[in-house]
């Protein structure tokens, strides 16, 4: 009786929801592979249906799908993938969020309220993933509501590089648009060559989402090109007021860049609105053409992403890619 044959080559296989499925191509285009056939629909009720038209035993699968709207749907319809390709023996299963919904709910604010970014990281968990893959979370703690590896990526190299190509020769400063997220305004900062730091001191009404009371310019910023940087874009309230505020408190231009582009709601009429020069986003969420506008410039995300899956395929660093600061 002959021995089996033990095969140690490992199996990528990509997989998209139906939520952003350019960004998944263009993400297994530069893998060089195809996405898996996949047969997702609803049924009358609203129920989702997913089944893999190949074999995926033993692979190391990863499941690309960003939380856009309607956000729910496509949340239910990637806990579905994972579980079944846990049921059909993948061997390993990365979960790649380009956008991790609910990540804002971090925290209990006041009381009776829920941490429903933890809750999704044990969704995840629980349907059958071994490992997240995000990008830009909202907040770093996240990394840590899951058991397991989370490889978080960072959108500011390609932000930052598009924005020093086009605006390096001017006088820059680099804008938080709140004093929480100072840090990564000193990240840009540095990879801007040194450009001095601003923020905007805001007020918020606890009991209003997406509204801000107001705003002061602090730091100094008269006569400079201002690159006011977020994670994300959502009504636009928050960063078209801080362009404001920067308008009238003396910048020469202003220019927003943030990684999540959800535009939700009159976020686009109010960046058309604005008097910023440029928008800049990547294309973590998928951005239809009658949210596009002429300010708007959409980069693409899916060369990070692919080196960072090329990365967990072949077991090497992830770290590396962001010079050790991931």
């Amino acid at each position: 009786m002959s021995g089996i044959n033990k095969t140690t080559e490992k199996h990528l296989m990509v997989f998209s929801g139906r939520a952003h499925p350019q960004l998944a191509q263009e993400v297994a285009k530069e893998l060089g592979t195809d996405l898996v056939p996949t047969s997702a629909y609803d049924f009358a009720n609203g129920e989702i249906y997913v089944r893999y038209e190949e074999s995926v035993r033993g692979s190391d699968a990863f499941v690309i799908q960003s939380h856009t709207s309607p956000i729910n749907e496509w949340i239910m319809e990637q806990l579905i993938m994972i579980d079944a390709l846990k049921r059909a023996s993948a061997k390993r299963i990365t979960v790649v969020l380009p956008f991790y919904g609910y990540a804002r709910q971090d925290k209990k604010h006041r009381g009776r309220e829920p941490i429903s970014a933890r809750l999704m990281a044990d969704l995840f968990k629980t349907a059958g993933a071994d490992r997240l893959m995000a990008i830009d979370l909202h907040t770093a703690q996240i990394q840590g509501f899951f058991d397991g590896p989370v490889d978080h990526l960072m959108a500011m190299p390609i932000l930052a590089d598009y924005v020093a190509e086009k605006y390096g020769h001017l006088d820059l400063a680099v804008v938080s648009p709140d004093a929480g997220r100072i840090k990564v305004a000193e990240d840009w900062s540095t990879r801007l060559g040194g450009a001095p730091l601003a923020f905007i001191h805001k007020t918020r009404d606890i009991n209003r989402p997406n509204e801000v009371v107001a705003n002061r310019v602090v730091g100094e910023i008269k006569g400079r090109v201002c690159i006011l940087v977020d994670d994300m874009i959502d009504t636009a309230g928050t960063i078209t007021k801080a362009a404001d505020a920067l308008i009238e408190q003396g910048a020469e231009k202003v220019v927003i860049a943030a990684t999540h582009a959800i535009l939700s709601g009159p976020a686009v009429d109010r960046l058309k609105a604005c008097k910023v020069d440029e928008v800049v986003v990547t294309n973590t969420l998928p951005i239809p053409e009658d949210r596009r506008f002429d300010k708007l410039s959409v980069l693409s995300i899916a060369p990070l992403v692919s080196m960072a899956i090329r990365e967990v395929f072949e077991d090497g660093s992830v770290t590396s890619l962001f010079d050790g600061k991931a």
